[in-house]
């Protein structure tokens, strides 16, 4: 008997995976789901960058899950972080924004998917095996899209103005939405106040805002909806 039992194999170590959203309700949606597989365990949560990248640091989750849109930050910049110090944690970003707008940029950024949070709700399971084998996640809709670009189609060019933004306007233009001040989102993303004031500056030249004020009611609609309009 104790033969037998000596040699029934210790039990598998579940892979551990890290939440990091805002969002309280949605990291318990998502806790609740992946806590049934068998495998899966939530190691920690995050509500922003610094937090995350704590959690990642004692821990050293398998998987992080982020949302793009963090407390006081930018997902982009936690997944550039992510990638550069913690090279061995794969990434997948769930967010409410728009995906042909998103995706692209943090696949770019280190993630190795990207799910909305409306298609989520059926397909996370999916997206979590599919990235925790190492593979990339992306709709049917954007892979369709990579493949056309990469082919030379005129379909896949450019949906809205939106695209014209870097990875870094973009997240100055989503703080702006979420209320933050030009100091306040320099001293977020390290950088100067004059170097803030020139990505609005650029910021308004490329989606064709007149003033400060347009620039803050289109950042804002964008910020609440994913969308501008």
């Amino acid at each position: 008997m104790a033969n037998e039992k000596q040699s029934k194999s210790a039990p598998q170590e579940k892979l551990r995976i890290l939440l990091v959203d805002d969002h309280p309700m949605v990291r318990e949606r998502l806790a609740e789901v992946i806590e049934r597989e068998p495998d899966l365990t939530i190691c920690g949560e995050a509500e922003d960058r610094f937090g995350a990248l704590d959690v990642i640091a004692t821990k050293r989750p398998q998987l992080a899950i982020i949302d793009l849109t963090l407390k006081d930050s930018q997902g982009i910049e936690l997944i550039k972080d992510v990638r550069s110090r913690f090279p061995e944690t794969l990434m997948l970003v769930v967010s409410m924004h728009d995906e042909l707008l998103h995706a692209e940029r943090v696949i770019r950024a280190g993630a190795k998917g990207y799910i909305t949070k409306q298609e989520a709700t059926r397909k996370i399971m999916l997206a979590i095996r599919t990235v925790l084998k190492g593979e990339v996640y992306l709709s049917e809709k954007m892979a369709s899209r990579i493949a056309a670009r990469a082919l030379g189609s005129p379909k896949a060019g450019n949906v809205s103005p939106m695209s014209l933004l870097s990875d870094r306007e973009l997240s100055v233009f989503q703080m702006i939405g979420q209320g933050h001040g030009t100091r306040q989102i320099a001293e977020s993303l390290h950088l100067d106040i004059r170097t803030v004031e020139t990505y609005r500056a650029r910021i308004k030249e490329k989606l064709s805002l007149k003033d400060a004020n347009e620039l803050l009611q289109y950042a804002i609609r964008w910020s609440e909806t994913g969308s501008p309009m």
